[in-house]
């Protein structure tokens, strides 16, 4: 469905976990306005952590109205709109299209024994090569399971199993589906692109299989927005709404992680680090012996992208920040982070580099990639009595980048050319660090909102307003790239040589890891 030029915006929503964004763009990608409001989730024993479905869609709703009052004359204006948000997770509706639970967020951790139990026996292997990503806690299928044991009324009344933005399409559209990343995730087969009855067998929820929705690609397929959701959220009934893949490929697309150019990788540098490949075939999908990262469907034709992800990115940054914070506080000084981050880059660049080596697994919950070990724990090596503050900081960076490049290996070969965004993206150290630690030239994408970006250029190809994503991504993403910045040939052999080391310590630590989790969980203090 083609739209006419009078209409020049397209809707982004983006329900994350911490907030529920709404953005505006032209067709050409210029952000036009935002607003968004705090999701809210609780937590209980036991690992439980829930959504209210019913507020999720009544927050949305209000972030929709907030930008709608923003945006001059939008009515007439808006071209599509576009949903993305959380992955994993499980959102249970029943046959009138109610829920039957609190959704189960990607957070909730109830299905960790049952994982454990799979990724130790002779399923694990079978089960990722049909999926493509490790087995985990955080997703649909061993959710499913869990609750076929502990909550069998619940899953007895339930008629579809949605992910969070597959049930606001559902409220937007009166459509139930989900999208291709989301469905080879749950309980899928990559290369299909699709629910896959073997893999559900595996983790042991066929009689589950009637509950999976329809795949609807949203880069190819949109329905109308229902009138029901048009009286609410004060947009026009019958405007094309596009179901976005995922949020992490959504982020992925919007940062420029797309580009017709080969070994193109994207990191995303948050309090969790994410590093991502894509892979124009499933041929080309690589997978590895430990089988842990992911694989989805990318809303390109043929394509797939592939990802590992750290638990702990910035979170290393902030925790060596916040230590000197704690310091200057004892001495009645107070500093904010945003203060001692100011003159970090410098101070950090100035540091010798690759005299220390750091391991930033400083989660409480561990590592997933590209090793899985909920005992791992952070360390430096090498410490002399020379080795001063900004040593430190350094050699934490410097373990961000060779974590980043520890994932990448796991995925094939190193990328040539490395989009960065999220929260640290920003700091031309880690840029510099990172560009040696992987040997390749660094692109800062400074989109602020690239997932509700990547879900409006969804829309933007399904409607029309571009031929193809190539051309979509060329108006969308370049102007946000800035150009790139080539890695020191002499700081990239030193930590060509140093990455090995990084690598056996890490091997090493494990049994030391095990050992120390042992004693803290019997009460001993080391």
């Amino acid at each position: 469905m083609s739209m006419p030029q009078s209409r020049d915006v397209i809707i982004g929503i983006d329900a994350g976990t911490s907030l529920i964004k709404t953005v505006a763009f032209t067709r050409d990608g210029r952000q036009l306005a935002d607003f968004s409001l705090p999701n809210s989730y609780s937590t209980a024993p036991g690992g439980r952590v829930e959504q209210d479905m019913a507020r999720t869609w009544t927050d949305t709703v209000a972030a929709v109205r907030g930008l709608v009052a923003a945006v001059p004359d939008v009515g007439s204006r808006v071209a599509a709109v576009a949903v993305t948000g959380q992955g994993d997770g499980t959102w249970l509706i029943d046959d009138d299209g109610h829920p039957v639970a609190p959704a189960l967020l990607w957070l909730d951790s109830r299905a960790g024994d049952l994982v454990e139990s799979i990724r130790a026996s002779d399923r694990n292997v079978p089960l990722y090569q049909r999926t493509g990503s490790g087995l985990s806690a955080c997703q649909q299928g061993p959710q499913l399971a869990w609750m076929q044991t502990h909550a069998p009324e619940a899953l007895a009344r339930a008629r579809t199993a949605f992910h969070c933005k597959d049930w606001l399409y559902f409220l937007l559209t009166g459509q139930r589906a989900t999208d291709p990343s989301e469905a080879s995730f749950t309980c899928g087969n990559f290369r299909r692109r699709s629910f896959d009855a073997e893999t559900a067998k595996l983790i042991g929820i066929s009689d589950c299989m009637p509950l999976f929705p329809d795949v609807v690609d949203g880069a190819v397929t949109t329905h109308p927005l229902s009138a029901a959701a048009a009286l609410e959220t004060g947009l026009p009934e019958g405007i094309p709404v596009s179901l976005g893949y995922v949020d992490v490929i959504c982020n992925a697309l919007g940062a420029g992680l797309y580009d017709p150019a080969p070994d193109v990788g994207c990191t995303i540098i948050g309090s969790t680090g994410m590093h991502m490949r894509l892979a124009p075939s499933a041929d080309a999908v690589v997978l590895n012996p430990e089988a842990t990262g992911y694989t989805m469907p990318f809303p390109v034709p043929g394509h797939f992208a592939q990802m590992q992800s750290n638990m702990a990115a910035t979170l290393n940054i902030d925790w060596l920040i916040d230590l000197a914070r704690d310091l200057l506080a004892a001495e009645g000084v107070t500093r904010s982070r945003a203060d001692l981050i100011r003159g970090l880059d410098a101070r950090v660049l100035a540091a010798r580099p690759g005299d220390l080596l750091f391991h930033p697994f400083i989660s409480d919950a561990g590592e997933r990639g590209p090793f899985v070990s909920h005992e791992a724990s952070a360390q430096f090596l090498g410490l002399r009595t020379r080795h001063g503050y900004w040593d430190l900081m350094r050699a934490v960076m410097e373990g961000l980048a060779f974590a980043a490049r520890d994932c990448y290996a796991a995925m094939g070969s190193l990328p040539r050319d490395l989009r960065i965004t999220g929260g640290a993206s920003r700091s031309r150290a880690l840029g510099a660090i990172l560009g040696a630690a992987l040997e390749c030239n660094v692109r800062v994408c400074s989109r602020s909102e690239a997932g509700a970006a990547g879900a409006a250029m969804i829309a933007a190809v399904a409607t029309g307003i571009y031929p193809d994503m190539t051309a979509c991504a060329e108006d969308w993403v370049r102007p946000c790239l800035n150009a790139p910045q080539a890695h020191d040939p002499e700081l990239a052999t030193r930590y060509s040589r140093l990455f090995p080391a990084y690598l056996n310590a890490r091997l090493a630590a494990r049994p030391v890891w095990k050992q120390l989790a042992a004693l803290r969980a019997g009460g001993g203090h080391v």
